[in-house]
């Protein structure tokens, strides 16, 4: 992209695993990128990760209202227009807890983080998106395979997944009249700090705990880029990217 041409992404929870990889993806293909997380520090490594295009790091918590508002008027104030929202912060919750000894204070963790926070983020960027010259932009949602196959004792996790497909269809027809396209990518076993036990042991459905194959998270990072930079015209509803060899489709 040359300046003319350069596009403006915010990524949330862009300090670590998927959203820094993207964020890096992203600034090294020449986008301009606005990197949202909670820890300060962690944002300014993934921006020294990349030597090309503009980062501007934004210290926000994506489940509190009002530091997602002061996010998306940085962006603003910074780059006039907003191209892309990957909407990608999230947490697994607590690993391994019974459902009937889940804890409501973590229950309303994931939820706040995983739902509560894409739809503030969502809203906010399509509020920009809408009023924008030229109209228009893009809003792409990380879900999960556990949008479609939960695993066990991941009530919540696979609970907010759901609810971020719902949201990811609402979100195209809303953002119909407005160029604003939306889509979400449900992702399985990126080689990440958050899935490191895969390589040693995960809960399956039969009560084993069996090691699961992983893939490289720049593979994530480089589709995210594929349909961040469609026209408009065109959308990637849903993509589906995992390791090929882990449990998902049929018995495993």
């Amino acid at each position: 992209m040359n300046d003319k041409e350069t596009k403006i992404a915010v990524v949330t929870g862009a300090g670590s695993g998927i959203g820094r990889a993207v964020a890096v993806e992203l600034l090294r293909g020449g986008w301009s990128v606005a990197l949202a997380g909670r820890r300060a520090e962690r944002l300014e490594e993934t921006a020294a990760l990349a030597d090309e295009g503009a980062s501007l790091c934004v210290r926000a918590d994506v489940s509190d209202p009002d530091d997602v508002a002061g996010l998306f008027a940085a962006v603003r104030e910074r780059f006039g227009r907003l191209d892309l929202l990957f909407n990608n912060a999230g947490t697994f919750g607590p690993g391994g807890v019974p459902f009937e000894e889940l804890p409501y204070d973590a229950w309303r963790h994931v939820v706040g983080t995983n739902l509560d926070g894409a739809f503030l983020c969502a809203q906010a960027a399509f509020r920009q998106m809408k009023e924008q010259d030229p109209q228009g932009g893009r809003i792409i949602n990380n879900g999960s395979i556990s949008a479609h196959t939960p695993r066990p004792r991941s009530a919540a996790y696979t609970a907010t997944k759901h609810a971020l497909t719902g949201l990811t269809k609402s979100l195209s027809l809303d953002g119909r009249p407005y160029r604003i396209a939306c889509g979400q990518i449900d992702i399985g076993n990126a080689a990440t700090d958050m899935t490191e036990r895969m390589g040693t042991g995960a809960l399956q459905a039969n009560g084993e705990v069996v090691p699961e194959p992983v893939m490289d998270v720049a593979d994530v990072a480089r589709t995210v880029r594929h349909m961040a930079e469609l026209p408009l015209e065109a959308n990637v509803q849903f993509a589906t990217v995992l390791a090929t060899t882990m449990p998902f489709i049929g018995r495993g």
